[in-house]
Order: C-alpha cells, then sequence, then structure tokens
C-alpha cells in the first residue's frame, strides 16, 4: 500500500515502531452491532447474529466472537462454576470445567486449563515463599519478583506461570500487598496469546471474589482499555500523539475487556455503583482524536447491555458530553468551515487524488468500504460530534428493533431513560442545534411516543411550578417538533392547536383586563413563546390543514380566533421573532383569517432602541429578540448522521414566484358566511398592489426560514407606505 511519508513514532512504551501508515488503513470496530463502527473512515454492514446461550439473538451489540459476552450475569453460573464466561470461580486452581456454548468453545477445550503450565527459568521460590518471607521482613525475593514482572520482555509462558500460582494464592493479596497487585494490572496481557488471556481472566474472577478491597484498581484497568493504546508521534520536534490505529486486534481486545467486566461483575454484584465514577473519571476529553471518542462511547454503549442498571447514567453521560461539543460549535461556525473548505478544497482536490488513489484502491481489494472525504466536516468538532451522534442513532435502532421489527417494550423503557435525560440535560440547555434529535429519532419509531412525547412538552409549558424559562423552552420544542416531524399527522397536529390556542385564550381571560395587562416577556415569557410556536405551526402545515377541503379548513382555522390572540393587549406580535410573525402575517391574510400588518406597523413605530454601555462604548441596539427563543429542530447538517434524520424531516419549501403572486392576492369570499365577517373592515390596506409582508422578508425568512429564524437579520421592518 502507498503511504504518505511520516516522521518515526515511539510506543509509550519507549520501543521504535515503524512509520505510520495512513489512517484509511485503520481496522474496523468488531461487528458486534451495526452502531458499533460508524465511522468517516469505514463502516462495518449490518450484522445477523444468532442466538448465543440460549438468549434471543439480534443487534443489540451481540459479538460475533462465540462468547457470552451479552448474557445476563446471573445466568453465567455461579460462583465457583466458571461455566458460560469462562472464567474459573474463587478456588478453583483453574481448573473449573469450560461450558461450550455456540458452535464454538470459548476457551476451545479443557487441555489448557487442565494441564500444568510450562516449566520456565525464574529467580526465587514459590510465590507462598516469597510471600511468606515478605511477612517476615525479607523483602529480597520479594523485590526480584516485582522486577521479573515488571519486565517489558517478559514472556507468554513466564506470565501463565505467575498468573497460575497468584490464583492459588489470592489470599495472601491482602491491602498490604496493593503495589504487587498494581503491578499485576499493569502486565500486558491484552495484546498476548490466548491462552495469557484467558489465565488473566481467570486471575481476575479470583483476585476480585476473595479481595474486594482491589475492586476499583481492576475496573480501572479494564475501563482504561476502552480506547485504542496510545502512541507518540513526533514531526518536527512536536508531539502529535494520537490513538494507535494500526493494531489490527483492537476490536478483539474490546471483546475480551467486556469478557473481563462481566466477569467482576459477577463475582461482585455491586459492581455497577464502583463503575460509574470509573467511566465518568477516564472519558476522554473532547478535543481528544475522533478515533479516541469514538471507541470510548462504542464501549460505553457496550456496556449497557450486560449491566441495564447503569443505561440511564450512561446515557447522561454520553449526551452531557455531546452537548459540551454541540454548544462549542455553534451552527454558523460550521457552515463558515464547510463554506471555507469547499472553496479551497477545488484547489487541492488533484493534487490529493493523486495521492491516495493507490491506497484507496489497495483498500478496496480488501473489501474495505472507505467513507468518501466529502462527508468529513470541516469543522474538527463537528466532526468529532457527527461520528458520536451516528453511534447514538444507531444504537437507539438497535435497542429498539429485533430481528428487523419493533421491539415495543425495549423502545418503551428506552424511550423513558432518553426523556428522563432529556429534562435533565437537553431542556434547560439553550440553543444546542443537533444532540436533541435523539428525541426526535425515536420518537418517529411510533405515533404514540411522538404523542407521549407532546403531551410530555405541554405539561412543561401549562404547569405554573416549572420555572419560566423551562416553560418556554417547551414552546419551543412543541411548535419546531410539530412544524419539522414530517411523520406527526395533520389529525395531531390539529389536536395540539387545539389546546395549545385554548390555553391561550385563558390566559387572555386571566390577564388580559388585569394590572399586567401589558406587553412584558418577563411577565408573560410562556404565553409569548406559546405564541410563537402556534404561529411557526401554521406556517409550515397551513396547506396540510386546508388540504382536501378548504371550506372545511378555513372553518377549522377561523375557529381558532386568531384575531382576539393578535389584538390582544400583550401584543404577542411585538415579542415573538420578525421572520415568524411576518410569514405569520403573510399566510393569515391570504385566507382573511386575521390582517396584522395594522398592529405590525404600530408596533415599529413605538420601538425605542435599546442602548446599552460596554467596554467598548455605547452600544445601540436596533435589532433585539425580547423572547430569546430558538427552534430546537432546525435543520440538521451533520453530513453523516444527517442521512439519518432527512427521511423523517420536514424540509421548508422556498416560495416560487407564483407563490410569492398567490400571497399578495386574498382567498376569494364565496359564501354569505364569509360575507359577515367584519373583522377586517377598515384595516385592508390602500394600495392592493403591495405585498401583504414587510420588504426584505422574504430574503431572509421565506427562501430560507430555518437559518434566519433562530437569528434574523431583518427586525421590525417598518410596514411600506
Amino acid at each position: 500500500m502507498t503511504r504518505l511519508a511520516r516522521s518515526s513514532r515511539t510506543t509509550a512504551g519507549g520501543g521504535r515502531a515503524a512509520a505510520a501508515p495512513s489512517r484509511r488503513s485503520i481496522p474496523a470496530l468488531p461487528p458486534a452491532a451495526r452502531w458499533s463502527r460508524s465511522v468517516s473512515r469505514r463502516s462495518v454492514e449490518p450484522l445477523r447474529v444468532p442466538a448465543l446461550c440460549g438468549a434471543r439473538g439480534g443487534a443489540l451489540g451481540v459479538s460475533a466472537a462465540p462468547r457470552c459476552l451479552f448474557r445476563p450475569a446471573a445466568a453465567c453460573g455461579g460462583a465457583g462454576s466458571g461455566a458460560g464466561c469462562g472464567a474459573p470461580g474463587p478456588g478453583s486452581g483453574g481448573r473449573g470445567a469450560t461450558a461450550r456454548r455456540g458452535a464454538v468453545a470459548m476457551l476451545g477445550g479443557d487441555e489448557f486449563i487442565s494441564s500444568p503450565p510450562r516449566k520456565t527459568v525464574r529467580f526465587g521460590g514459590t510465590l507462598t515463599e516469597i510471600l511468606l518471607k515478605y511477612e517476615k521482613g525479607d523483602t529480597t525475593d520479594f523485590e526480584l519478583l516485582k522486577h521479573q514482572l515488571s519486565d517489558p520482555d517478559i514472556k507468554d509462558a513466564q506470565i501463565i506461570n505467575w498468573l497460575h500460582e497468584f490464583r492459588t494464592s489470592v489470599a495472601y493479596l491482602t491491602k498490604e500487598l496493593e503495589q504487587l497487585v498494581n503491578i499485576l494490572l499493569k502486565l500486558p496481557w491484552l495484546r498476548r496469546s490466548r491462552e495469557v488471556v484467558e489465565e488473566y481472566l481467570g486471575f481476575l474472577g479470583n483476585l476480585v471474589s476473595a479481595q474486594t478491597v482491589h475492586l476499583r484498581p481492576c475496573l480501572r484497568m479494564i475501563v482504561s482499555q476502552f480506547v485504542p493504546p496510545r502512541i507518540t508521534i513526533r514531526e518536527d520536534d512536536v508531539d502529535i500523539s494520537d490513538s494507535d490505529d494500526d493494531d489490527e486486534n483492537v476490536s478483539e481486545n474490546f471483546n475480551t475487556c467486556h469478557r473481563a467486566l462481566q466477569t467482576v461483575a459477577r463475582y461482585v454484584p455491586s459492581t455497577p455503583q464502583f463503575l460509574m465514577p470509573i467511566l465518568v473519571e477516564y472519558f476522554p476529553f473532547i478535543n481528544k482524536s475522533e478515533r479516541t471518542l469514538e471507541c470510548y462511547v462504542h464501549n460505553l454503549l457496550r456496556v449497557t447491555v450486560y449491566l441495564p442498571t447503569l443505561r440511564l447514567q450512561i446515557l447522561e453521560l454520553i449526551v452531557e458530553k455531546l452537548l459540551k461539543l454541540d454548544v462549542s460549535t455553534p451552527q454558523q461556525d460550521i457552515e463558515d468551515a464547510e463554506e471555507t473548505a469547499n472553496n479551497s478544497g477545488s484547489e487541492e482536490k488533484s493534487t490529493e487524488e493523486g495521492l491516495f488513489d493507490m491506497e484507496e484502491d489497495e483498500e478496496r481489494k480488501g473489501n474495505k468500504v472507505v467513507s468518501s472525504s466529502s462527508e468529513r466536516m470541516a469543522h474538527p468538532l463537528a466532526e468529532r460530534l457527527d461520528i458520536l451522534m451516528t453511534i447514538l442513532f444507531s444504537y437507539i435502532k438497535d435497542v429498539c428493533h429485533v430481528d428487523g421489527k419493533l421491539n415495543i417494550s425495549n423502545t418503551k423503557d428506552l424511550y423513558r431513560d432518553l426523556v428522563s435525560v432529556f429534562d435533565k440535560l437537553i431542556l434547560p440547555t439553550h440553543a444546542s442545534c443537533h444532540v436533541q434529535y435523539f428525541m426526535f429519532y425515536i420518537c418517529s419509531f411510533k405515533l404514540g411516543l411522538a404523542e407521549a412525547f407532546l403531551d410530555h412538552l405541554w405539561k412543561k409549558l401549562q404547569d405554573p411550578n416549572n420555572p419560566s424559562v423551562i416553560r418556554q423552552t417547551a414552546g419551543s420544542y412543541i411548535g419546531s417538533f410539530l412544524a419539522r416531524a414530517k411523520f406527526i399527522p395533520v389529525v395531531t397536529v390539529k389536536a395540539c392547536l387545539d389546546l395549545l390556542v385554548n390555553w391561550m385564550h385563558k390566559y387572555i381571560d386571566n390577564q388580559d383586563t388585569g394590572a399586567n395587562a401589558y406587553c412584558d416577556v418577563a411577565l408573560h415569557g410562556p404565553f409569548y413563546s406559546t405564541c410563537q410556536a402556534v404561529f411557526y405551526t401554521l406556517i409550515f402545515r397551513h396547506k396540510q390543514l386546508l388540504d382536501g377541503n378548504l371550506r372545511k379548513g378555513l372553518s377549522y382555522l377561523q375557529s381558532l380566533n386568531f384575531e382576539r390572540i393578535v389584538m390582544c393587549q400583550l401584543n404577542p406580535l411585538k415579542i415573538c421573532i420578525p421572520s415568524v410573525v411576518n410569514l405569520f402575517a403573510a399566510i393569515t391574510r391570504k385566507y382573511q383569517l386575521v390582517f396584522c400588518y395594522t398592529i405590525i406597523e404600530r408596533n415599529n413605530r413605538q420601538f425605542i432602541p435599546v442602548v446599552r454601555s460596554g467596554t467598548g462604548g455605547d452600544l445601540v441596539q436596533t435589532c433585539t429578540n425580547p423572547l430569546d427563543s430558538f427552534f430546537p429542530f432546525d435543520p440538521y447538517i451533520l453530513k453523516r448522521s444527517k442521512k439519518t434524520i432527512d427521511p423523517l424531516y420536514q424540509f421548508w419549501e422556498e416560495l416560487s414566484a407564483e407563490d410569492l403572486e398567490n400571497l399578495k392576492k386574498p382567498i376569494k369570499k364565496g359564501t354569505s358566511e364569509d360575507e359577515d365577517d367584519d373583522f377586517l373592515k377598515g384595516e385592508t390596506p390602500q394600495n392592493d398592489g403591495v405585498v401583504g409582508i414587510a420588504p426584505n422578508s422574504y430574503e431572509s425568512s421565506t427562501r430560507s426560514p430555518v437559518s434566519s429564524i433562530g437569528s434574523p437579520p431583518d427586525c421590525f421592518v417598518p410596514f411600506p407606505p
């Protein structure tokens, strides 16, 4: 394979390694589940896994390896039996029987465990003699033992011989010998022969069952292996260290780590409560490499399969880290980075194609699927977020679907956990762009889930005991979800509009004649947020509401009595985002539901610029958004993970010239009932040729409303004279 010239690198152990190959040659993670590998450099085909250990197979991260990796701990045999997971019980001395599960036995037979360890040359007496001497104060042989175990060139046979003796002497490994145990936990057992791995797993089982004082160090050792080994790369005396993607056994190492964790959890039932703080502690910093973050999140999600009591806490941990990435990469920064990359990419493309052609050809010959470089995000943090969101979406799908069919029980359980995470982390976070889409995605599986989510948000909105900011955010989520979720039918949209509008009318009844009947977002924030949610929903859904039977649709919209809402003393048109107000005004004018422009013009005349003092002097703000709201389901722009969202998403349809003309013309009155509607009298503008919407608002709102709705460029544009 053709490789780019790179400088030499040194492994963490100090040894010299070969020149770093291209990252395109990185091996994939094991096809344990579809969410086990979704990365820019390669992808894994969906795996159909047969049932293991008598349990139902599926896409829940079941390993293709013939192991009882995802079998519940209680079903893998009692302590001391060693059955099911290949870890002999305490006191077995390495002679426990190994049960065959699936088509292949886990240890490949009893020959290894039943046979005595190979004779190797070593210094000092037996382990028991060394430890007894140490208790009496003779430390010579003990120091020699530590030296031999710390030898980087220690052989497999030596490790097996020592581990066999340690397994029969775990009673001596008390708290006083913590230093010796730490040396044992640092043994390079993962990258050794199968015999070393199985002997080490047996040692871990014996150790934690006999000496629980060493539980935390054992868990730390296992969790530290959830990322690829670190290597040191230096270029021109600059350290650019990264994870070692060249280890072809990295996927098998992860499988073995999960076997080790299951072994420990089986012997120590309290493992989950000690494990969770360690998982938090070892979570990589968000600026670590994409590969490091990806592997760690992947392994965390695998833990939830066989330790389900930790699923909620692990999901909270993952979403918390994703939120940090999300808020650190504003949508505008991502778009700017993409634009810059596109401008410079055309010049570099021809040169780069020549460098990588041979390498890509060779990878195709090896049946590796390499994702196109066009799928990479130009913004480095956005690239990390994209990879992790892809894994999270795949995990949600795999948990909820068994054998290709939606499993209602699994889906409900996961939905409850995700709603809990949403309430705790997402709802209080302002202006996150992508992470909240995990709720959007799981709700698409079944209409009942979408309705349950809307009901959950509705309860948050109308509950006066909730903080105002939470109620306002809940309103933003309702409006954005109703407008953007393609899988929500019109009947559900109508039901939600009825709830929201009826609540708004009751609110007006209670406030419009009182002492607080004036425009103040601090007092009436939830009301304004609900108004904006209704306006936004109407903008996106009015065609569907009127489709089929125009008369019936208009009758329904008229029953909502938008006139009273718009004309009330609370004046929502002054508070809501101008781009939403302008489009709402155009649509309601076309269908003669209410005429908003007189109020918009009056609001513009009353608008007073805000003067604020800062370090750079006085700043005059003529464009403000007093509601300080956002639409959480604005377009999803991460390249890989958006493929999951796009089929479910209602995109804004740009208005054609014909549509613009139609918005100028009100529909014709066709019934006597229409003629009796006199709430528009005296409000129709004299100039019929004027477009019924403020100038310039089409450029910022109708052409691409979602990009401007969060921070519209035009605010309080005066009504045309």
